[in-house]
């Protein structure tokens, strides 16, 4: 028998789940398996925590900062660099502006990115988020959010003008 708790954890999910991959999968440059990982991870830790969610802060802030927190923490995998090529195309939300070979150019030079610039240009951008609200989201100052964006728009400019650039020698 599901309980109230249980009950508005669900609703949550139902409502909220398909904004988290979204993000999800810009935190992975589109890579869908990672993406769900990341979320179901993110779920989890959620549902151990929904009696601390902050009626003022609402489930939706506590839950993207989970999903951050666990994009940043996780422990990089050689697997998780190999890219495999498909003739699907895999599943997605509205398709934004440009053509597919746009999307997919600016996919792969946001997966290039450092996991913390990949973050910040994705929440700031993608997510149309102020940066107090990334600084949260990220457990790091306003300062360093707009450092990391900085940072990270410059090496994406790199990136879709050359993208043969390795941009080790960059910071």
């Amino acid at each position: 028998m599901a309980t109230d708790r249980d009950q508005e954890f669900s609703a949550y999910v139902a409502a909220h789940r398909g904004r988290m991959v979204r993000i999800a999968r810009l935190f992975t440059s589109g890579d869908a398996h990672w993406a769900e990982d990341l979320v179901q991870t993110a779920l989890t830790k959620l549902y151990l925590k929904w009696h601390r969610v902050s009626p003022e802060l609402g489930p939706a802030r506590y839950a993207d900062k989970i999903l951050v927190n666990v994009f940043l923490d996780e422990k990089a995998r050689f697997w998780r660099h190999r890219e495999t090529l498909t003739d699907e195309l895999s599943e997605s939300g509205p398709v934004p502006a440009g053509g597919a070979e746009d999307r997919m150019v600016m996919r792969t030079a946001l997966g290039r990115l450092p996991k913390r610039q990949r973050a910040a240009v994705a929440l700031r951008f993608f997510c149309d988020l102020e940066v107090a609200v990334v600084a949260e989201l990220m457990g790091c100052s306003e300062g360093t959010v707009k450092s990391q964006t900085a940072r990270g728009l410059d090496k994406l400019r790199d990136l879709i003008v050359d993208p043969t650039n390795d941009l080790e020698n960059v910071r």
